[in-house]
């Protein structure tokens, strides 16, 4: 029996290359899995196990042996690197949904997509509690607590919630910086940061180079460093103080914010009421020495 490669593939390119590394210890039914697969990546991320499987003219129990034989669980496991695949290959709009119709062979209407998109939400939405560490979320919050300015870092598709966080800090009352680089003016920006400050950086894959320059410029200049990222193989991960990773929703390769807007909407009211409270107790404990 052939035994599974050691290393899980971490990516569609590492894939790609085992499975040509592997190809001829595979039977022959797996080499005619492998090679429809190879020959049809946006097909693969898109379709269903049955869809693929009737279009591979195989069974969907030879995809789940591929997969096994490829190191992963499961064939959703390996599907999932090839829809990374289509995200950071295709990241036009309109090129992903003809892919999504060529693979599919279907135009799903608006409600159809609303229901989908509501569903996966609300799933990564119910996920989200138990996959954060309350530690982290304490030790977060102290650094917010501690800094004078939070500078708040968002390229691209994450721009939408790093714009989103510094509103709320700004709602309860902690000075924040958001990194936009208006004009092309990230380095300038980033040179505002002072040691007191902290920086809050979000990025998901293909992870925004503005952003990791970012991290560097902060950890050379001893700055505490929060990341909101996709995974703790994030090249933003190490260098941060606390790093919270969130899983979005998925729809047709169309990944969506939600997550990450919760989380930070968590972040920023715990925050406020932290320095509420703080604020009480200076005020009790002045009035006791001056009564």
């Amino acid at each position: 029996m052939q035994q599974p490669p050691q290393k899980q593939p971490q990516s569609y390119r590492e894939l790609e290359a085992l499975m040509s590394t592997e190809y001829a210890t595979l039977s022959k039914r797996l080499q005619q899995t492998a090679r429809f697969m190879l020959d049809h990546p946006q097909e693969v991320a898109l379709a269903t196990v049955a869809k693929i499987a009737e279009q591979a003219d195989v069974t969907p129990s030879t995809l789940i042996r591929l997969a096994n034989s490829l190191g992963f669980k499961g064939f959703s496991e390996m599907q999932q690197l090839f829809r990374s695949r289509l995200v950071d290959e295709l990241p036009n709009y309109t090129e992903r949904i003809r892919a999504v119709r060529s693979a599919t062979g279907e135009t799903p209407d608006s409600t159809q997509l609303l229901w989908e998109f509501a569903d996966a939400n609300r799933a990564v939405l119910e996920q989200l509690p138990s996959r954060i560490d309350p530690e982290s979320l304490e030790k977060a919050l102290d650094i917010f607590e501690k800094a004078h300015a939070i500078h708040v870092m968002g390229a691209r598709r994450s721009f939408v919630v790093a714009s989103y966080m510094t509103y709320a800090l700004a709602h309860v009352d902690k000075p924040a910086l958001l990194v936009s680089g208006l004009g092309g003016m990230y380095r300038e920006q980033l040179r505002a940061m002072s040691q007191h400050d902290a920086l809050l950086t979000i990025s998901f894959s293909p992870y925004a180079e503005e952003s990791q320059r970012a991290c560097e410029g902060a950890k050379q200049r001893g700055l505490p460093i929060i990341v909101i990222t996709d995974s703790h193989l994030s090249p933003l991960a190490s260098f941060a103080d606390v790093v919270f990773v969130v899983n979005e929703a998925e729809v047709k390769s169309f990944r969506g914010l939600t997550a990450s807007l919760c989380l930070t909407q968590a972040l920023a009211i715990s925050l406020g009421m932290r320095q509420d409270k703080a604020r009480e107790k200076a005020i009790q404990q002045d009035q006791q020495r001056n009564p």
